[in-house]
């Protein structure tokens, strides 16, 4: 056996999951993603989704990629810097650039390449980037690949955030600073009004990653610098087509400057196969909806209100959330794990959250909310998440926390 397959096989956690019928991922979806889905031949309340709009089986939406996909066939094949450029790409940058905001956007064939490609190929050797120690993935594993030197601050820590700009002051590179706008697994919001303060205060530049701010937070759903009033304050707004709406893509939006420079030095633009024509026109109809229907959000926040009220009454901890992402925290993996379980067995699909995804000690249970769920949905949900954490004791011991 060869070295490869050797340090492969030393990797025994998902085994041992199995081996105790907990394994909670990679599980199989025989339907649509709606708020009812379907696993192994049984009917599930979703809420699990990033897709709060509710928009992925949407006729406009699904009618959209149809017709793009017999007009442009199923692919690109090739970069949008070669050959895979299509005017539905441009038109998708325009209307994202307008309600975002911004002077122009640059579409990415995932959330995960725009992140990628933004501090790589902005930042030099003698220039600094500061996140927010939660940050997605996608933009830790982006700073990894620059030049410039990484710094972290403690979450949402404005002292912290102050201390380590403080240290750069006299530094002559550029600052970047890069922050979720909501944050993924605890569902709070980035402090933004101190950030910018902050910005001002020691010269630095902001982009927010708003993956899931867009279609939540902000006028319309426009995200978090809408969300404070601070448009003019951010630098570099990402954002995402997997979420709200109910595609895949991400892009970036800024001025025309920062956008005409990652057209040309961001290398997971430049070598990474365009999103498919399929994508591009749902994305673009989904957002369309979102603003011709504010409705939705409205439907949104009273689900997420009328949730949050619900599992807080019941004496679960869900943190400091302020937006529809809820964590239930369990603070044990193997607990968290058997919770999923025996919710599935329930009919309630939700995700478990574990290190590194979240801090060791801070397992949860991920629960969201789309538009389109009904109070007798949340109802039915809420009524199995309390009925299994009395059985497994978490609620007992959570209300014996709390006082």
């Amino acid at each position: 056996m060869n070295t490869i397959h050797k340090k492969a096989a030393q990797y025994t956690l998902p085994q041992d999951i199995k081996k105790a019928g907990l394994y909670p991922y990679f599980r199989e979806i025989q339907s649509e993603q709606d708020t009812v889905v379907t696993m192994d031949g049984k009917k599930l309340l979703m809420f699990g989704s990033n897709s709060y709009m509710g928009l992925t089986n949407h006729p406009k939406v699904k009618d959209a990629a149809i017709k793009a996909v017999n007009k442009y066939g199923t692919g690109c094949a090739g970069s949008r810097f070669l050959n895979g450029n299509l005017d539905l790409h441009a038109e998708l940058e325009r209307e994202i650039a307008g309600f975002i905001g911004k002077e122009e956007a640059l579409v990415f064939s995932t959330g995960f390449q725009a992140n990628l490609g933004v501090a790589s190929a902005l930042m030099g050797r003698h220039d600094y980037v500061i996140i927010d120690e939660c940050v997605h993935a996608s933009i830790i594993d982006g700073c990894r690949l620059t030049y410039g030197e990484v710094l972290k601050y403690s979450h949402n820590s404005m002292g912290s955030l102050e201390h380590v700009l403080k240290r750069l002051e006299h530094e002559p590179g550029i600052k970047l600073i890069i922050t979720d706008g909501v944050f993924s697994m605890e569902g709070d919001i980035a402090n933004l009004p101190g950030i910018v303060k902050l910005a001002k205060k020691y010269g630095a530049s902001i982009m927010t990653d708003d993956a899931h701010a867009l279609g939540v937070i902000g006028m319309n759903g426009r995200g978090t610098a809408s969300h404070f009033g601070l448009e003019n304050e951010v630098d570099i707004i990402m954002g995402t087509f997997s979420k709200s709406l109910a595609s895949l893509g991400g892009f970036i939006a800024s001025s025309h400057s920062v956008i005409n420079y990652l057209k040309h030095h961001s290398r997971s633009l430049i070598f990474s196969a365009s999103i498919p024509p399929s994508s591009a026109a749902s994305a673009l109809a989904a957002l369309r909806i979102i603003k011709s229907e504010p409705e939705r959000i409205n439907k949104l926040w009273d689900n997420t209100r009328y949730a949050k009220k619900k599992l807080t009454d019941a004496g679960f901890d869900i943190g400091g959330t302020e937006t529809p992402i809820i964590p239930i925290y369990i603070r044990d993996n193997e607990l968290t794990f058997l919770f999923t379980k025996m919710l599935a067995n329930e009919g309630v699909f939700v995700n478990p959250v574990v290190s590194p995804a979240v801090k060791s000690g801070n397992t949860l249970l991920r629960f969201s909310l789309m538009a389109t769920h009904t109070k007798e949905e949340i109802d039915f949900a809420v009524t199995k998440i309390i009925h299994v954490g009395k059985e497994l004791g978490v609620l007992e011991k959570q209300l014996e926390t709390a006082r």
